[in-house]
């Protein structure tokens, strides 16, 4: 088994934090030139580069940065080990960096991501949120734990990621209570009724128009939107039907008082977690994924 040099690595962490190799050595109290043999050592050891050279200044590479952060990780777990065993307070907590998708209801997003909270109280969650692209370059270079999404990570995407599948779900139509006589006939009751839609070439918009065309059907589009919320908002003030994922049903009726005009199982919503690791090791991110699988979805298939 090959060890790691812990103190090679922690002049590299400290060289990364402080900014430059002078400084590094100020606060190591060592010769510049050693720290730099150390470096050097410790990238042939990795067998990559950690630092390069742009202008006068030493900037982290790609490697640099995913290393950097395992770095904080041991650090801090060393300084947590020191504080446990003087039988002082830790104050350690897990941490879950999530990326979320744009075209994710935000209520989607909350319900996926609550089973980390539940199972992990003390966990402290950071959400990003972006395009997927650049919410998987991101997490390329660790600086996201998963990306929740609507669709799979393409292999058109120059990263290394693998999809899990949380699961999957019909669509529910609602509409404003002036609108609930659509419910009679429905899906045909759809034909020329004003329909609020999600922004085009996004997965659920092209699943809707796929079943809509294949009915033959043709709703006069009163609005398309980048944002779930603002649809539903304007859903519930009457201006047309909007769909939404099975999942939510309860949840939408009860907060936007809309009613239920009908379902289609054929349009399904399918929700993946991606992540750099082919097996889930973050225990919170295991969590969102069991809990998704056996509870939320698992009784929307």
């Amino acid at each position: 088994m090959e060890w790691l040099n812990y103190h090679h690595l922690f002049y590299f962490w400290t060289v990364a934090r402080a900014g430059s190799i002078a400084k590094a050595s100020q606060e190591l109290r060592l010769a510049q030139p050693t720290i730099s043999n150390q470096l050097k050592t410790l990238e042939a050891n990795l067998g990559v580069k950690l630092l390069e050279r742009q202008g006068r200044r030493l900037v982290l590479t790609d490697a640099g940065r995913t290393v950097v952060r395992f770095a904080d990780d041991i650090f801090r777990t060393g300084q947590e080990l020191q504080r446990a065993v003087k039988g002082l307070p830790t104050g350690q907590r897990l941490r879950l960096v999530a990326g979320v998708a744009d075209v994710i209801p935000k209520r989607m997003a909350a319900l996926l991501l609550q089973p980390a909270v539940d199972a992990h109280p003390d966990l402290t969650l950071v959400c990003r949120e972006g395009p997927l692209p650049q919410l998987l370059a991101a997490l390329a270079i660790h600086e996201l734990d998963v990306v929740i999404a609507d669709v799979p990570a393409s292999e058109d995407v120059k990263v290394k990621a693998f999809n899990h599948k949380l699961g999957d779900c019909g669509t529910t139509f609602f509409a404003a209570k002036r609108l609930a006589h659509l419910k009679k006939g429905f899906p045909r009751s759809l034909e020329g009724a004003p329909a609020l839609l999600p922004a085009e070439g996004t997965a659920f918009r092209r699943g809707l128009d796929a079943w809509l065309g294949g009915l033959g059907l043709r709703p006069f589009v009163a609005g398309e939107f980048d944002d779930s919320a603002l649809m539903k908002a304007f859903g519930a003030r009457g201006l047309g039907v909007f769909a939404a994922p099975r999942v939510l049903e309860d949840d939408i009726v009860a907060q936007y008082d809309v009613s239920v005009i009908g379902r289609a199982e054929e349009v399904r919503e399918t929700y993946y977690a991606i992540t750099v690791e082919r097996r889930l090791r973050h225990p919170a991110v295991a969590a969102i994924a069991e809990t998704a699988r056996d509870a939320i979805f698992g009784t929307a298939a």
